[in-house]
């Protein structure tokens, strides 16, 4: 949730929180936020080969909580919980990061005017590499996403990072470092020959970074674009397409009969829709993102490519297109409407996936939103699925955050 604690109908537009100096700044304040989200979900899927039979019905309940805390002028501290999620049905911490646009222990007015563009941001968080993270479920905090799934190549994960932004007059520069690695850890243990092979975090960093430039030139238009890299030369357990710890919002979609019982539990199956590289040994990956507003008109754009080794210590390319619009209506915009549209290719072994999701919403106040979505997905030349395979139907969300 950053530090937005309070969801507000122009939360689709949220990116990066906006740089705060702490001038009302008096003592210590806690602030406790929550989110729950949960879907009645209505799926049909086919194949050639056998599939296991989808029911239709509730999805488990997924819950978060944070604290965000004022420690300083311009310092605050975010913890975040998962108290339910698809893939940890019990209690797991998120992440958590002090974010500093101040430095008020260092009496300085040179080093005061030069934190004006500065955002330091440490700590076990989600890294910031690119835009189409800000529009997406997070488990229970489903507010910023106006559709209910998300999108089919997820670049997403929380790990140990540091991130420093510049930020003036529209124009955005930020370099990160980070582990890379969802699962910390000292040593792994290989089954096949017994041995033990050590990390060293200092060689294995990947290093990531945006630029971009996002202005609102009038209160009826806004324009944001940003690209976006990260790089992971030498990673042993890369998680940036392989650290969604709540999952997919479409439940066991895809799944054959022929799979162990313990294969089609909602929580060892937790990516199920989603199609793309996993986890990596090795990451070159480059996203473009274009956001445009005007009046009740949005557009959402991404384009991404990557290319790495895998955990099978194989070439991996892959390329992402999704393209969303969405119309805002109402004396308060309250309800809307728009679809989103994604294809996803594998390169490297000439597979594709493609999604269409049409959804409606209304935010009934700004804290409770309720969604409906039709969603289609099929997938392309799959030598698992084979033709004319995918998955179809209604997915129906209702949220609370505060």
């Amino acid at each position: 949730m950053a530090f937005a604690l309070f969801v507000t109908l122009t939360a689709f537009s949220q990116f990066e929180p906006p740089q705060d100096n702490g001038e009302g700044f008096e003592k210590v304040k806690v602030h406790v936020g929550g989110d729950f989200a949960i879907q009645y979900q209505i799926l049909k899927h086919e194949a050639d080969t056998q599939l296991i039979p989808l029911g239709t019905g509730f999805n488990l309940p997924t819950a978060n909580f944070s604290l965000n805390v004022d420690l300083a002028k311009g310092i605050r501290v975010n913890l975040e919980t998962y108290l339910s999620a698809r893939h940890h049905n019990e209690a797991w911490v998120k992440g958590g990061y002090i974010l500093i646009d101040e430095l008020p222990f260092i009496k300085s007015p040179g080093l005061d005017k030069v934190m004006d563009y500065l955002t330091l941001k440490v700590g076990d968080m989600e890294l910031d590499y690119g835009d189409a993270h800000y529009r997406r479920s997070d488990n229970g905090h489903v507010t910023t996403n106006p559709f209910v799934g998300n999108y089919t190549m997820e670049a997403f994960t929380t790990a140990p990072a540091l991130e420093l932004m510049f930020r003036n007059k529209g124009i955005l520069v930020m370099a990160g470092l980070t582990s890379g690695i969802l699962k910390q850890d000292l040593v792994t243990f290989n089954s096949k020959d017994s041995s033990y092979t050590p990390y060293n975090t200092a060689e294995e960093l990947a290093f990531y970074w945006k630029a971009g430039y996002d202005k609102k030139f009038s209160d009826d238009f806004r324009l944001r674009a940003t690209l976006s890299g990260y790089h992971n030369p030498k990673n042993h357990a890369g998680s940036l397409y392989n650290g969604d710890r709540a999952g997919s919002r479409y439940y066991l979609v895809m799944k054959l009969e022929t799979d162990q019982a313990s294969d089609v539990d909602i929580k060892s199956n937790h990516t199920t829709g989603n199609f793309g590289p996993g986890s990596l040994k090795k990451t070159n990956s480059l996203m473009f993102n274009l956001f445009t507003q005007y009046k009740g008109l949005e557009f959402f754009g991404t384009y991404e490519t990557m290319s790495g080794v895998n955990t099978a210590s194989k070439d991996t390319k892959f390329t992402q297109l999704a393209a969303e619009g969405l119309y805002r209506f109402g004396k308060q915009k309250q309800f809307y409407g728009g679809l989103r549209y994604n294809l996803v290719n594998d390169k490297e072994n000439d597979i594709s996936t493609n999604r269409l999701q049409v959804g409606a919403g209304w935010f009934i106040i700004p804290a409770i939103v309720f969604k409906v979505e039709y969603v289609n997905q099929n997938y392309i030349d799959s030598p698992l699925y084979g033709e004319g395979a995918g998955f179809h139907g209604v997915m129906i969300e209702a949220a609370v955050s505060f």
